[in-house]
C-alpha cells in the first residue's frame, strides 16, 4: 500500500478576473499571501511529505524568502509554471519519481482543512478492493442554486437537473501512475481540461467524489478576498 503522499500546489496563473494589481496567490489576508496558508495547510498534515509548488519564474525568488520565513521544510523543490495550469501540473509531475499519492491543490484555496485532506486520503488509501475500483478521489458540493442551460446571448435553452451535478472542489487525489499517465496522454493529444480528474476520466479512470467543504472556497474575485478574511476570524486562523 502506498504510504507516501505529495502534494503539488499550483500557483503560476494570471488570475485575468482577480482585476488588482496584486496576482492572486501573493494577494494578502491579514498580512499574509493566499499561497502561504494554503502550504502551511499542507506543511501541518502529517500525511504529507512533500510539498511542490509551481510557479512562475519571476516568483521563485521571493517565494523562497516565504518558504524560509515560514518554516516550510516540506518544500525541497519548485516546478516552474506553464502556459496553463495543466502545463504547470505537469512540469511538477515530472519531478515525482516515487510511487505514492499525489494530491492537486489549488494554490488560491487558502481555507482547505486537515480533515478534508485525510478523509480523501483515506478513501484513496481503503481496504484494496476498494482501492482497486477507484483511480482517483475528489472534493464536490451539491449545487444550491437553479441550473440553467443559456446560448451565446444569454438565453435559457433549459433548466436542468441541479442534482446531476456537483461543484467540484481540490484537493483532488491520485495515485502517482494513474495521473501521470493521464497528463501524458492529454500532453500527446493536445487535450486541455479545467480540472485534473477530466484528464483522468479521459483515459478510462474511476473518479469518486466524496463531500467537499463549504468553506474551501477558490479565490477568483476581489470579493472572495472579503470571504476568506471573515471565515479566517471566525475560525481564529
Amino acid at each position: 500500500m502506498r504510504t507516501k503522499a505529495v502534494a503539488i500546489v499550483p500557483a503560476a496563473g494570471l488570475g485575468k478576473r482577480f482585476g488588482t494589481s496584486a496576482r492572486k496567490p501573493f494577494a494578502k489576508v491579514a498580512g499574509v499571501p493566499l499561497l502561504i496558508y494554503s502550504l502551511k495547510r499542507f506543511q501541518e498534515e502529517k500525511s504529507i511529505e512533500e510539498i511542490i509548488p509551481v510557479l512562475r519564474k519571476e516568483d521563485i525568488k521571493i517565494v523562497l524568502e516565504l518558504i524560509e520565513n515560514n518554516g516550510l521544510n516540506k518544500i525541497n523543490q519548485i516546478a516552474t509554471g506553464g502556459k496553463e495550469r495543466q502545463d504547470s501540473v505537469h512540469n511538477a509531475l515530472r519531478l515525482i519519481n516515487d510511487d505514492c499519492l499525489i494530491l492537486i491543490h489549488d494554490g488560491v484555496r487558502p481555507l482547505v482543512s486537515a480533515g478534508l485532506i485525510e478523509r480523501l486520503l483515506q478513501e484513496m488509501k481503503g481496504p484494496e478492493s476498494a482501492r482497486n475500483e477507484i483511480d482517483g478521489v475528489v472534493p464536490g458540493l451539491p449545487m444550491k442554486e437553479t441550473l440553467k442551460e443559456v446560448d451565446t446571448e444569454d438565453l435559457v435553452l433549459s433548466t436542468v437537473q441541479r442534482d446531476k451535478f456537483l461543484a467540484i472542489q481540490t484537493p483532488q487525489v491520485f495515485p502517482s501512475e494513474v495521473i501521470k499517465k493521464a497528463y501524458d496522454v492529454a500532453f500527446r493529444d493536445g487535450f486541455h481540461a479545467t480540472d485534473d480528474s477530466a484528464l483522468v476520466e479521459r483515459t478510462g479512470g474511476r473518479v469518486r467524489v466524496i463531500m467537499g467543504d463549504p468553506f474551501n472556497i477558490k479565490v477568483t474575485t476581489p470579493e472572495d478576498m472579503d470571504m476568506v478574511e471573515y471565515i479566517l476570524k471566525k475560525i481564529n486562523l
